[in-house]
């Protein structure tokens, strides 16, 4: 008897204790910490006394502008060097050719070249050169049979300059093998610098190959030109030795986890501060075109560093104030919503729970306590009842005391209400912070440097375009000139095949008759392309083949000599052209023609669609500058969708491309750059989220697990008051709810077992 008593007692004590885990405790106590944690969050993130001096939006621009210079220089090295490989395996393929000849043709067809010059292998003799003096006495002709013997070197000049050499073999039978040289110096073709910007090549020791935009202090007339000369010099020496440092990672290592966008290593960097200007920089290695694949141009070990001076910003966005006042008013409101749900939902529960257990253990001398309104007051009442029947007296008479002892009606308001309440006070902190306060589009101020750069970059992708255009129209001619006349398919058609090969320029290429009649393809079947018998001649070497449907079809063409109007033509892949366009930190980028109608693009779009009418407007008004020594302009909108900052070039070089007249325009809102405005207002946003969030979960979970099953138990209570007693009550959680409904369980059993009493003498006498 005694151990069974023992462990009845130790059964009630570990449902005791298994109400601390659950119930009405863990919401409340869990709402509390986190409400704590965001005023803290929010005192920190919003009361930042002061902010970096040059937002963080600029340091990402200078990253991007040296990813751009480093995609620049890896493509034209990279296509340098095809373009030398594959016209000397042309000439190879054909009759001998003297080295004047071969120089010549292609001078005329390539303009890419500071020199050119064929030595003899052998003798190492100079048999041709052309443009600048080529140094062939820094190549080590026995060693080009070995395994890297023909890769791409750099070798440095007397005067301190460097160039970078291409190699290719010139061989046919019975003759000397002659070695193809090709000389270029280390410049940007097409990277627009703006007007203040510096930008070099760096090796793997972090010595300067090239730069420009950097004045020599000799070449400077004023004092004060010429320490800014040596100040600028000496920084971007020091950019320089840091971005060689840097670039020498592994990509995987060097970059952040989750980001994407460049494949090779970059980053930005800060440099000293002078006449409240402070130098910053970017740097790129240069990196093939997929992650892990690389090229003749990476093996040269090459980075980029691109330095600008922008102008300090010492004023404050916004100080400690706000923060503070925010964390306070969220420290009082929380103090207000906890201390509600603990006066007027947990204290009256767990008064009602110690009342229900002392019933069950008979001690029935005092009256129940009851709860002002509520739930927990109408189970309290009905403890009363209970109680009074306990005590002998009829189920009416107990609902008549109750009633008497009761104020009024039933309490309307109930522990739901008081939830609600408790989430208006939270969200009147809440929204303001996620939908009033600290709105940037109305106050932000662009940093200039920006928009700048915006210009300029654009511009960047506007000369890569035409210059890829040009390059393969180069192409074309070169093909031209050197299938001459042959006139065996088979001939043309292994000249075709390798071009296409080796560039993935084109997704067809093949000759033309005059008549219109395909003699030689490679590649996919071609479009209907217009300049045969019956059609009018074609006038630019570079077009459009259609103006509607899914895609455009854009082709090049270049006459065969001696063929009587038979032409080499190559019709271009779009997805090579957008690819070009595929730069991050630009936004949505478009390539539109002279009617402005899109032709290709770096995102979702639909072909030979129209701009929205300000980018048309810009667009228009750009083109109308081309003459005035503004290539590129871009402009910030500020309207009803926000701050956004757009830019247009169009065409300015030469080449066949030129005749196309497209521009190119980039937009992108400026809500999604690191700009100082808008990211205190996405901690403010982000503020409110978080007060929404922790609001919704815990109060969620009160209602789930207390108050649901509270106004549940209520109705169960008044009706075993009222005299129910064959409905068995059964807790659905071992919480303080579920300790209240096993109290009823029991005095049900205990005015069952009276009831049979109180019947007994009158069955033993019938």
């Amino acid at each position: 008897m005694a151990a069974s008593s023992s462990k009845r007692r130790h059964k009630v004590r570990r449902r005791a204790d298994m109400s601390l885990l659950g119930g009405i405790r863990p919401p409340i106590a869990v709402l509390s910490a986190l409400l704590l944690s965001l005023a803290g969050i929010t005192a920190l993130g919003l009361g930042k006394a002061s902010q970096d001096s040059v937002p963080k939006a600029v340091l990402t621009s200078q990253q991007h502008f040296a990813e751009d210079g480093a995609v620049t220089m890896r493509a034209s090295i990279d296509e340098s060097v095809t373009d030398l490989t594959r016209t000397a395996g042309l000439f190879n393929a054909g009759e001998p050719a003297t080295p004047d000849a071969v120089l010549d043709k292609i001078g005329s067809v390539y303009q890419k070249w500071t020199g050119t010059a064929v030595v003899e292998i052998e003798s190492g003799r100079m048999l041709a050169a052309r443009g600048e003096n080529v140094p062939v006495t820094a190549i080590d002709t026995s060693k080009l049979a070995e395994k890297d013997g023909l890769s791409p070197r750099i070798v440095r000049l007397q005067n301190g300059e460097s160039r970078l050499l291409a190699f290719a073999l010139l061989s046919w039978p019975d003759r000397p093998q002659q070695l193809l040289i090709a000389s270029n110096s280390l410049r940007f073709p097409g990277v627009s610098r703006g007007q203040f910007r510096s930008i070099a090549v760096v090796d793997t020791t972090g010595h300067i190959l090239s730069r420009d935009g950097v004045q020599e202090p000799e070449q400077v007339k004023t004092a004060k030109q010429r320490e800014d000369a040596k100040r600028s010099a000496k920084q971007l020496t020091a950019f320089a030795k840091t971005a060689a440092t840097k670039t020498a990672q592994h990509p995987l290592k060097a970059k952040e986890p989750g980001s994407g966008g460049f494949p090779g290593v970059s980053g930005s960097l800060r440099g000293n501060t002078f006449r409240g200007d402070r130098a910053v920089a970017g740097y790129a290695a240069l990196a093939g075109p997929q992650p892990g694949e690389g090229t003749v141009a990476t093996a040269l070990g090459l980075t980029v560093v691109a330095m600008v001076d922008v102008a300090e910003d010492p004023t404050r966005v916004a100080g400690p104030f706000f923060g503070l006042v925010s964390a306070a008013a969220l420290l009082l409101i929380g103090a207000l919503a906890v201390a509600l749900l603990l006066g007027t939902v947990q204290r009256p529960l767990l008064k009602l729970f110690l009342e229900s257990r002392r019933l069950t253990r008979g001690d029935l001398t005092r009256p129940v306590s009851v709860p002002r309104f509520g739930e927990t007051a109408r189970i309290g009442r009905a403890l009363e009842r209970l109680r009074r029947q306990l005590l002998g007296e009829p189920a009416d008479a107990g609902a008549a005391a109750s009633d008497a002892g009761r104020p009024g009606r039933r309490s309307r308001l109930g522990s739901r209400a008081l939830i609600v309440i408790c989430g208006v006070l939270l969200l009147a902190w809440s929204a303001p912070m996620l939908l009033l306060f600290n709105r940037a589009d109305s106050t932000v101020a662009v940093p200039e440097q920006v928009v700048s750069d915006q210009r300029e970059r654009t511009h960047t992708i506007s000369d890569r375009v035409r210059r890829a255009l040009n390059e393969g129209h180069a192409d074309l001619v070169s093909v031209a000139s050197l299938i001459g006349n042959r006139t065996s398919s088979d001939d043309m058609e292994k000249v075709l095949e390798r071009t296409r090969i080796e560039h993935q320029r084109y997704r067809s290429i093949y000759v033309r008759s005059a008549d219109g009649t395909v003699q030689a393809r490679s590649g996919e079947k071609p479009h209907a392309l217009p300049g045969g018998a019956k059609d009018k001649p074609l006038t630019q070497p570079i077009t459009v083949l259609n103006k509607s449907g899914k895609e455009p079809s854009i082709a090049g063409y270049a006459e065969i000599p001696g063929r009587n109007g038979a032409m080499v033509i190559g019709e271009f892949r779009i997805d090579f052209i957008n690819g070009l366009l595929k730069r991050p930190g630009l936004g949505q980028i478009r390539v539109v023609d002279s009617e402005h109608r899109v032709i290709g693009g770096n995102s979702g779009y639909l072909a030979f669609d129209s701009l929205p009418k300000r980018l048309d407007e810009l667009v228009s008004g750009t083109n109308q500058r081309v003459g005035m020594n503004a290539p590129a302009g871009s402009v910030v909108y500020r309207d009803g969708d926000g701050v956004q900052i757009s830019a247009a070039s169009p065409f300015a070089g030469g080449g066949a491309a030129k005749q196309l007249r497209w521009t190119v325009v980039s937009w992108q809102p400026a809500s999604g750059l690191a700009i100082p405005e808008y990211s205190l207002q996405n901690r403010t946003v982000l503020a409110g989220l978080l007060g929404i969030t922790a609001a919704v979960a815990c109060l969620g979970w009160l209602y789930i697990v207390v108050v649901r099953p509270l106004r549940e138990l209520a109705g169960q209570a008044e009706s075993l008051a009222d005299g129910d007693r064959r409905t068995v009550l059964f807790p659905h959680h071992h919480d303080e709810v579920g300790a209240v409904t096993r109290s009823l369980e029991i005095v049900r059993q205990q005015l069952q077992e009276q009831r049979k009493r109180d019947s007994a003498p009158l069955v033993g006498r019938n």
